[in-house]
């Protein structure tokens, strides 16, 4: 736990509902506005808040997450008037953009106004926005007047958080409150786009795809990690802006992946088998259909976690972090991550998320 003037801090944990709403979030705007630190639930994964104008407030969330300095946060914004205050030079097709996809999963980097500080923009002269959909992050922002600078609410580099549970296990005594409102709907992070370079970049994928976003503004780059990469081709090397890791657990993930369901079916058993003739313990994260198979050849491991149907990758996106982290805390010595599920919908963010977990791929 981390100490505050001479003593540990103590991490608040409030349970939203209609009936308290209004008063927990006056209490957690309150906490914002004198420099503190607040977890809450978007529709994406839980965020870690601060002022994102107060250079003190936002080293709180570096510490917390012990996350590497330099690296940029992103602004959570409410209206017009925020973004106005932290942007500038903001192009039509990031209006555009606005219009489509906002309030939702979407982050725009903008070129930023001096009133954002240094450390929250990464010394960077952008910063990336987002107008959540959801009510409290948005009432937070609102009732504590200024936009909060806000990261997944995790330890750096670990899966994010799709439960409070999830926050309080990595930061119970690093931050000053978490609001518990439940499991996301998404479960996983926002689309990341750089508007600040023609065509415009796509840094990260999320529920927001490549093909929606170029139906409103036009061709853009993919160079998130895995955006063109085919079967029989190496792990590519993380891009530019991709310093460093995301989605790690500790226990090492191992990805199967490829066009054919069966043949991943069938490498994921021969891996199984292997690496159970070692002595090792090993996890499976599996759709229900590669379950299946398993338990009809007797195939089995000491854990396993069900993502759901492979045609339904929105199931699978939103129980991925949970997964993850369910079996990192089993004392596994590998687990064997199923890649086939459907690419449609949030499947290709799923599959980019899962590559970033792995520390081995294979691609059949």
């Amino acid at each position: 736990m981390q100490e505050e003037n001479g003593k540990k801090r103590e991490t608040r944990l409030f349970r939203v509902s209609d009936e308290n709403f209004d008063s927990i979030l006056d209490e957690a705007a309150e906490i914002i506005r004198k420099g503190g630190t607040v977890a809450f639930p978007t529709e994406t994964v839980y965020g870690l808040g601060a002022d994102g104008l107060n250079p003190d407030a936002v080293l709180k969330i570096f510490e917390a997450k012990e996350r590497p300095p330099g690296n940029p946060l992103s602004i959570l914004v409410q209206s017009e008037e925020d973004i106005r205050k932290v942007a500038k030079n903001i192009p039509e097709k990031a209006y555009r953009l606005m219009d489509a996809f906002w309030p939702g999963p979407l982050t725009i980097v903008l070129e930023k106004n001096d009133i954002v500080p240094e450390i929250t923009s990464g010394n960077l002269p952008s910063i990336g926005l987002r107008m959540p959909d959801h009510r409290i992050p948005l009432e937070l922002v609102k009732r504590a007047g200024t936009p909060l600078a806000a990261p997944s609410a995790n330890l750096s580099g670990k899966p994010s958080p799709s439960l409070a549970i999830h926050v309080l296990a990595d930061l119970m005594g690093r931050i000053d409150a978490v609001i518990d409102g439940g499991g996301t709907a998404i479960g996983l992070e926002s689309t990341v786009v750089d508007m600040t370079v023609e065509p415009p970049v796509v840094l990260r994928l999320g529920a927001v795809g490549v093909d929606e976003l170029e139906k409103v503004i036009g061709k853009v780059r993919p160079t998130y990690t895995g955006a063109e990469t085919k079967a029989g081709e190496a792990m590519p090397e993380k891009q530019a802006g991709q310093k460093y890791s995301h989605y790690t657990p500790d226990t090492m993930v191992v990805l199967v992946e490829g066009e054919r369901e069966e043949k991943v079916s069938e490498m994921i058993g021969i891996l199984l088998q292997d690496y159970l003739s070692k002595g090792q313990k090993v996890g499976l994260l599996l759709s229900d259909e590669t379950a299946g198979i398993f338990t009809a050849k007797g195939l089995s491991a000491s854990e396993c976690f069900l993502l759901g149907p492979r045609k339904e990758p929105e199931e699978a996106a939103k129980r991925l972090f949970e997964g993850l982290r369910a079996l990192d805390a089993k004392g596994l010595d590998v687990i064997l991550a199923d890649g086939s599920f459907s690419l449609s919908g949030l499947g290709a963010a799923l599959l980019n998320r899962l590559r970033e977990a792995a520390s081995v791929r294979h691609v059949v």
